[in-house]
């Protein structure tokens, strides 16, 4: 009676669709299920996915393989662009400050890595492609096993007669040693430096003082008599500072204006300023004193309103081209981009989601919210033509072969690599044509974590078919070793080298720590048990170059030495 719940449910050698289906929405589901439970500060969050995988494979449970691929490379391609996405702003804005410095270790720290797997391959004799799996999930890096896993499917194309063992089976031995390698090494070296996170989080603050500072607001009266009769523009080029005059009210009086760069100052005056907390006291000392004035900030005929810029017509332009004021007598007083806060110059060039703050009259807001759009709900809805086009393009871009001689096939940048360079591309300028940087953060998560779970029940699924055997067969215990080496060798330089040489705070050494090592969960962990958020800045910081120079080492690992 119940025949065909048991061909639904129960595993099959050679399953259709909606079985393969089946064992994907199980591996998928018991994986989240699991990555919630807590062990000790611990938890797996999406990775346990590939656990439950690899249980599923193991008791004889199969996807179909055309499908199995296919949930594969998308789930892949779907992961890396939303990173990219998600960090790309933040990526090549911190290349200013201290993002070069925090780079440089990562990525140093990816090639010693590297250095450690040809080091094994002489010593050990194992196969290449052994070695880069066990890499992979040394240093629990997912796309670049994807990226190997692409490679040697390219040279199995070219040479149809050579046989490559399956990289998937190192990276599930090693994957569970990564993971709490690199807590063990965050709890470890916590200990042996003497590390106290609030002492850190101290001077993490004053490290930021002069930096990264954000926007303020202040009220000042004008009382400096050589600013009397000058107009603003005036006044501001003496100061020699950055920051708008957002509103005006002359002594006596309760009208509050939206002052013109050639309004001129009066005795008594009282400004509304708007810049960096140090441009703000600069103007204030040279030209009067702070303000108590509070009928600056309750005018009846001025008003602040936030637009979200949603409309073709104001997408790519400056703000100069708009010229708000003088076509609406609207001042723009910041705008929002990617969480960050931007002072508006004449030359600023507005995104496809970015929020200006404005003020004005209720007439003037409603004019150019015509021109710039100011549709919440736009912004809410996906757009689906801009994502696939976004993805299109970096299917493409990871196509490209790059002929390098010597190599038996052309290196590509792969499902990996393509996607992720497309989105910090498109974050970091705002879009092409049609196609924009801006989804909503809920959109980007769900992409981010929807991608990675195919992937790791993909991976897992395929990589539990026969894993006891395989464990027996490769002598699993020495891959561990073999692994460990591979996790433990490069986190121990780094921790040595972003301590003790480069004097790296250490909250945010262990968010490089993740990072270079590509691991949420052990970032998820770093959070918690330092009490801080700063791990999750640096870890963004280092996260994309450390995922592409991850991609190509273990495709040239393959291409130099299978």
């Amino acid at each position: 009676m119940f025949d065909w719940l048991k061909a639904l449910l129960l595993p099959v050698e050679n399953p259709n669709v909606t079985q393969s289906i089946i064992v994907l929405i199980l591996a998928v589901g018991s994986g989240i299920f699991f990555g919630r439970l807590k062990l000790g500060k611990i938890t797996f969050g999406v990775s346990a996915v590939m656990f439950t995988g690899l249980l599923l494979g193991h008791f004889g449970y199969r996807m179909d393989e055309s499908i199995l691929l296919f949930i594969r490379d998308f789930g892949l391609i779907l992961f890396v662009y939303g990173i990219g996405l998600q960090v790309g702003p933040s990526f090549f804005s911190s290349f200013r400050n201290e993002g070069l410095k925090f780079n440089l270790l990562a990525v140093s720290t990816v090639l010693l890595g590297g250095l450690v797997a040809v080091g094994l391959y002489y010593i050990t004799g194992l196969q290449m492609e052994d070695l880069v799996g066990i890499m992979s999930g040394a240093v629990t890096n997912t796309p670049g096993l994807g990226a190997a896993k692409n490679t040697i499917e390219e040279i199995s194309a070219k040479f149809p007669d050579r046989a490559f063992n399956d990289p998937a089976i190192g990276y599930a031995i090693t994957y569970p040693l990564g993971v709490f390698g690199i807590i063990g090494t965050i709890i470890i070296s916590k200990f042996l430096l003497k590390i106290n996170p609030e002492t850190e989080m101290r001077k993490f603050r004053m490290s930021k003082i002069n930096t990264e500072l954000p926007l303020i607001h202040k009220k000042m009266r004008v009382t400096n008599p050589e600013f009397f009769g000058k107009t603003l523009h005036q006044s501001l080029k003496e100061c020699g500072t950055n920051i708008v005059v957002s509103r005006l009210k002359h002594s006596g009086s309760e009208a509050v204006k939206s002052p013109t760069a050639d309004m001129e100052l009066r005795n008594r005056d009282v400004l509304m300023l708007v810049g960096l907390e140090k441009d703000v006291d600069t103007f204030i000392e040279k030209v009067g004193r702070p303000s108590t004035d509070l009928f600056i900030e309750s005018a009846s005929d001025i008003h602040n309103r936030n637009i979200f810029v949603t409309k073709p017509s104001a997408i790519h332009k400056k703000l100069s081209e708009l010229d708000l004021y003088n076509t609406y007598d609207l001042k723009v007083t910041r705008v929002f981009r990617a969480g960050r806060e931007i002072l508006p110059r004449p030359s600023l060039e507005l995104f496809y989601g970015d929020k200006l703050r404005v003020i004005g009259s209720k007439e003037a807001i409603a004019e150019v919210e015509e021109i710039i759009g100011n549709s919440e709900k736009k912004l809410l809805e996906p757009d689906f033509l801009s994502l696939f086009a976004g993805l299109l393009l970096g299917v493409i871009l990871g196509s490209v072969p790059i002929v390098i001689p010597s190599l038996p096939v052309p290196i590509k940048l792969g499902f990996a690599a393509g996607p992720l360079i497309v989105a910090l591309l498109i974050s970091r300028y705002g879009g092409i044509s049609f196609i924009h940087s801006y989804i909503n953060n809920g959109a980007i998560y769900f992409m981010k974590d929807f991608g990675i779970c195919l992937f790791f029940a993909a991976v897992g699924i395929h990589a539990g078919d026969g894993f006891y055997e395989n464990f027996i067969k490769y002598n699993g215990w020495n891959w561990l070793l073999f692994g460990s080496a591979i996790t433990f060798i490069p986190l121990i330089v780094m921790v040595i080298v972003g301590h003790f040489i480069m004097k790296i705070n250490y909250l945010q050494l262990s968010g490089i720590m993740s990072g270079s090592y590509t691991d949420p969960a052990a970032l998820s962990f770093s959070t918690n048990y330092l009490d801080s958020d700063i791990p999750i800045q640096s870890y963004a910081q280092v996260y994309p170059l450390v995922t592409i120079f991850r991609i190509f080492v273990a495709s040239l690992l393959i291409l130099i030495f299978c």
